[in-house]
């Protein structure tokens, strides 16, 4: 079976291991830029578009020295 593409708040926090508090919080003080879905009051997240993001925020030693 694929995996959910399409991830709710509470499955999409899970996913990059904060609270939905916590990424409802990113979202509206805008703290970090992770595309998200607007569907009517609903907020829905890709896994691809967290799967970028974490890999964008990861460091390497090359770039932890920055």
């Amino acid at each position: 079976m694929e995996p959910k593409q399409i991830l709710t708040n509470i499955e999409a926090a899970a996913y990059i291991g904060v609270s939905p508090h916590t990424l409802e919080m990113w979202r509206s003080n805008k703290r970090y830029d992770i595309p998200y879905i607007k569907v009517g009051h609903l907020v829905k997240y890709r896994r691809t578009a967290l799967d970028a993001w974490l890999e964008r925020r990861t460091l390497t030693p090359e770039t932890a020295a920055l």
